[in-house]
This record gives structure tokens, C-alpha cells and sequence, in this order.
């Protein structure tokens, strides 16, 4: 296949997806949420249009344009170590993998094994050249590269066993938002999204707050008073009354609406059901604190992105194409290899 076949595939696959029937949605988020609980329609579907939004082809030629990709004349291997914090959050290192015209050799994760093998196949039956190039393995040995993501302690592992090859490893990362004291209710409700999108899950949703005034805390409790809902949802409840209770039997302060707890902490990743916060005097001070946690943060989130390098919110779960996880290059990398 050249990269027009690649590019034309993938386009119509972002097509289907967009056209899917309701009743093959429902039967497919329904075996998603079978083998992971996290994973409830809503969320599936947000994640599925997401996906499906990368791949408009004006798009994804507009991502490929600066790297002069051509297809290797002998194709590599990529060891692809996935995630499952959040539906098909595999994704992007697949379709990166594949586009440039190597080949995919897969490990998923428990926590979602039904996404990637559903939209291999439905790529498959757009374009037959792919066939055999995509294999899912539970042990990825002898490939030329790797991608790996997981935790700290996982990416030990993975640098353990594929240090010696070209690897990408991700560590554990989170997002966060910057508060000035004058966001309206609008903006705190599209700040809740990036809060509570995937039940707070993924590396790209806010698990911290920066404030100037506890008046902030006040309006965003105010502002998403809409998300009560997530106690619907079992785990997340199980989650919130443990940490409340751990809250009460310590008797440390915290601010509580029935759904979210929020805690003041120089710690950056909080539990579920518990958003931290920190204040911070003036820009300077923000900067400085910021500046000695970039390794951990995947975005940071600010009214109308006044924050130098930050995005509206609401935005933190759309990435672009050339949006990297951890900032490294997924294609500058694969293209080094050939």
C-alpha cells in the first residue's frame, strides 16, 4: 500500500465510525462495558467520536505533511505495550505505527480488550491490504522498536526488558487547571468535563487545581453541581466514600458537594473522586511550581488558555494528531527507524 491507500483507509474508517448504526454501537459498548465497568456507554461513545474526529483526511494529511513519510522498502516490527485506563486510548500509537507503514505486533491491556481488536477489524474490511499487519501477542519478543505506556513502576519494567531496542516509554502523567477567581459558571462547567471525563481516568483529566482564593473552590463545587450523576456509577461512588471516610476518621479538612471531595495537596494526582488544589500568589509563583512538575503533566487547562502553552477548558480530552503523548514524537521516532 502507498500512504494515499493508508490515508484513504483510515479516512473511511473515521467515516464508519461516525455512521455507526445504533444497534452495533450499543451491542459493541455493550461488550466493552462487559469487560471493563469504567467503560459505560456514555463514555465509549465520547471516546469513539474522539477517535473518529482524528481521522478526516484534510487532517490527517495536514499531521503527515512535514514528515515526508515514504513506505520502508522493509517494514518494522513495533512492539506496542497499550494501556486501558480509557477506551481505546491504544489508539494513536497504533494508527502512527501503521500510517508510516510498519507493522503492529500488540499487547493490550485486560482493562480494554475489545476497542483496538473492533476497529482492527473494521480497517481490515476497509482496506484488505492491512491484513497481517496487526498481531495481538501476550509477549512481545524480537521486535525491531517499542512503545510502551503504563505506570512508574511498570515503565521499570518495560525499560528493564526493552532498553537495549528504540523505545518510547511512557510514564504515569495527569493534567491541570489554573484558576484566576474570574471564571463564569460556563467555563467552570466546561472545566468539570476535563474533570470528570472518563470518571477522571485518563492522563489528560484534570487531578488538580491552582488557586488564588478559596472563593474559586466555591464556584467550581457551584458550577458542576450538574455532575451528580457520577454517583449513579457504583465504583466511582465505592471510590468517593472511601476517601471521604479516610477524610473524616483522619480528620482532615476538605470541601465536599455529595460527588467530589477537594483537598488542599502539593501532591498532583489525587484518587478518584477527590480533585486536589494548591494556591499560588501570583504568575511567578504559578510558573515556579509548574516548572519543577513538566515531567508529569500532559496539559494544563486556563480560561480561554491564558496560561502560556495551556488549553481552553473542555479541551483537555481533544487532543490533535500532533498532540504527543509526553511531547515525543511518535512518527519523528518510527521514521528514525527506517
Amino acid at each position: 500500500m502507498t500512504l494515499e491507500d493508508r490515508i484513504q483507509a483510515f479516512s473511511l474508517l473515521g467515516k464508519e465510525i461516525r455512521e455507526l448504526p445504533e444497534e452495533e454501537f450499543e451491542s459493541l459498548a455493550l461488550n466493552i462495558e462487559n469487560n471493563n465497568n469504567w467503560f459505560t456507554h456514555d463514555q465509549t461513545r465520547a471516546a469513539l467520536v474522539a477517535l473518529a474526529d482524528f481521522l478526516h483526511r484534510d487532517k490527517l494529511v495536514d499531521w503527515l505533511s512535514p514528515y515526508h513519510i515514504q513506505t520502508p522498502a522493509r517494514p518494522k516490527t513495533i512492539g506496542i505495550m497499550m494501556a486501558g485506563n480509557i477506551p481505546a486510548v491504544g489508539f494513536h500509537d497504533l494508527l502512527s505505527v501503521l500510517i508510516s507503514g510498519n507493522f503492529a505486533a500488540v499487547k493490550l491491556s485486560s482493562g480494554d480488550s475489545v476497542s483496538i481488536r473492533w476497529i482492527v477489524e473494521k480497517l481490515i474490511e476497509i482496506e484488505p491490504g492491512f491484513e497481517g499487519t496487526v498481531v495481538f501477542e501476550e509477549m512481545l519478543k524480537g521486535k525491531d522498536a517499542y512503545i510502551a505506556t503504563g505506570s512508574d513502576n511498570s515503565a521499570r519494567y518495560f525499560d528493564y526488558y526493552f532498553g537495549k531496542y528504540p523505545h518510547i516509554i511512557r510514564k504515569n502523567r495527569t493534567s491541570v487547571a489554573v484558576l484566576q477567581g474570574d471564571e463564569s459558571k460556563e467555563e467552570l462547567r466546561d472545566l468539570g468535563r476535563d474533570i470528570f471525563q472518563y470518571f477522571g481516568l485518563g492522563c489528560r483529566n484534570v487531578s488538580k487545581v491552582y488557586i488564588k482564593e478559596e472563593k474559586s473552590l466555591i464556584d467550581l463545587l457551584d458550577s458542576i453541581s450538574g455532575s451528580h450523576f457520577l454517583t449513579s456509577h457504583h465504583k466511582y461512588l465505592n471510590n468517593y466514600d472511601y476517601n471521604k471516610s479516610i477524610y473524616l476518621v483522619n480528620k482532615e479538612p476538605h470541601l465536599d458537594n455529595g460527588f467530589l471531595l477537594l483537598k488542599e495537596s502539593e501532591e498532583l494526582v489525587s484518587p478518584i473522586g477527590v480533585l486536589y488544589y494548591e494556591y499560588y500568589h501570583d504568575l511567578s509563583d504559578l510558573e515556579r511550581k509548574l516548572e519543577g512538575i513538566q515531567n508529569k503533566i500532559q496539559c494544563v487547562v486556563s480560561k480561554n488558555a491564558w496560561f502560556p502553552g495551556s488549553l481552553k477548558f473542555g479541551d483537555a480530552q481533544c487532543p490533535n494528531l500532533s498532540d504527543y503523548a509526553d511531547g515525543v514524537d511518535t512518527i519523528a521516532f518510527l521514521q528514525q527507524l527506517n
